[in-house]
């Protein structure tokens, strides 16, 4: 297993090695050493709607495919559970319903909407029956207003990566935010899946690739926050005061024309504030070089829509898109081994590889 290190002190550090992006072998490890044990969004709320108490969904279909049920049981609680039946591993909820118990349908195993386990015909002679390990295993939930996360192991406590974005933004009514699925997209990238998070954790593009975002940046006082150790913030500031944030006092951002806040979330998640709302960006990794891009729009103020740095999402994703495609294909160069980071431009994508390479090499 190729080994990763990105010196501490950004002036002399080189990036990645090409190989994080390039390898095969990487490319699956970082499905257990990283994927596995992080934080995944799993989408609002409003999943469990029309009366519907049970919900089954993929966790990063096509990478982790781990098959995923989210319950609300007779308590009132909200659940993540295996969809996985213990007995012979049929999948036990196969599309959103509303559900007095959980019943698979191979033999008849049921189960509570909380998981544990109630019955199963002709098992009176089995020994030791039933045990803990006959419950539909549990997750971690962690629910943010309307916003529903889920860890495959809860190594990391959820503090570690959210705690920041949610106390720079805690004066925003999120829970007055509305799903708007016509305006959510997916994106299929020809690209590692790192490489598009980096180029997100950057501004230094903007101006050379991007001229219709630059038009509403100031680039000059495009901004990174470093939060450790698992997440950062880039501030859009506009050269004007129009379509920007009415923000409160108690802000530490009050008096600044601020045009969004870009914060990222370790590994995969972005989530972009705008005067209109939020879009919620998950990058899935696919191949080793190829990754798809989610956009869920949560929209909190429609007369803003399509004005200001949140305007033409689709068109700075294009754009996005066609960058890290030619990158994907730069990288496998002979030529190409790593490069440096401009230190006033690039410190977010340095904080993001040196988290990569601590993953990487734990054992």
């Amino acid at each position: 297993m190729p080994q990763f290190f990105v010196d501490p002190d950004i002036a002399k550090a080189k990036t990645l090695n090409a190989d994080f992006y390039t390898s095969r072998e990487v490319f699956e490890q970082c499905r257990e050493k990283i994927f596995s044990s992080s934080w995944q969004f799993i989408g609002s709320d409003e999943l469990l709607k029309n009366g519907d108490n049970a919900y089954p969904f993929t966790l990063l279909e096509g990478y982790l495919d781990e098959p995923l049920l989210l319950t609300t049981d007779k308590a009132g609680n909200t659940n993540v559970l295996s969809n996985v039946c213990t007995h012979r591993g049929n999948l036990v909820v196969e599309k959103a319903c509303k559900l007095n118990n959980l019943r698979c349908r191979y033999h008849g195993r049921m189960f509570n909407l909380d998981g544990k386990f109630v019955s199963m015909p002709e098992f009176k002679e089995v020994e030791n029956f039933p045990a803990e390990e006959d419950n539909l295993p549990k997750l971690e939930l962690f629910k943010w207003e309307r916003l529903l996360f889920t860890t495959m192991d809860n190594k990391y406590p959820k503090e570690l990566f959210f705690r920041d974005m949610m106390e720079r933004i805690s004066w925003m009514p999120l829970s007055d935010f509305k799903f708007k699925p016509e305006l959510s997209r997916v994106f299929n990238v020809k690209a590692n899946w790192a490489l598009y998070c980096e180029n997100y954790l950057e501004g230094f593009h903007i101006p050379f690739v991007h001229a219709g975002l630059n038009a509403v940046i100031d680039f000059g006082e495009y901004a990174t926050e470093l939060f450790f150790p698992y997440s950062s913030l880039q501030l859009g500031l506009a050269k004007t005061a129009d379509d920007c944030f009415d923000l409160p006092e108690s802000s530490p951002d009050y008096g600044k024309n601020l045009a969004a806040y870009y914060f990222w979330v370790f590994p995969n998640m972005m989530f972009n504030f705008y005067p209109w709302g939020l879009s919620v960006n998950v990058v899935e990794p696919v191949a080793v070089d190829e990754c798809r891009v989610k956009f869920f729009s949560y929209v909190w103020d429609e007369s803003k829509l399509d004005r200001g740095a949140g305007a033409g999402l689709d068109k700075v994703e294009q754009e996005d898109e066609e960058i890290v495609e030619n990158v994907q294909r730069g990288v496998k160069s002979r030529f190409y081994k790593h490069g440096r980071y401009s230190v006033t431009r690039e410190q977010g994508t340095h904080h993001f590889h040196r988290i990569l390479s601590e993953f990487m090499n734990k054992q």
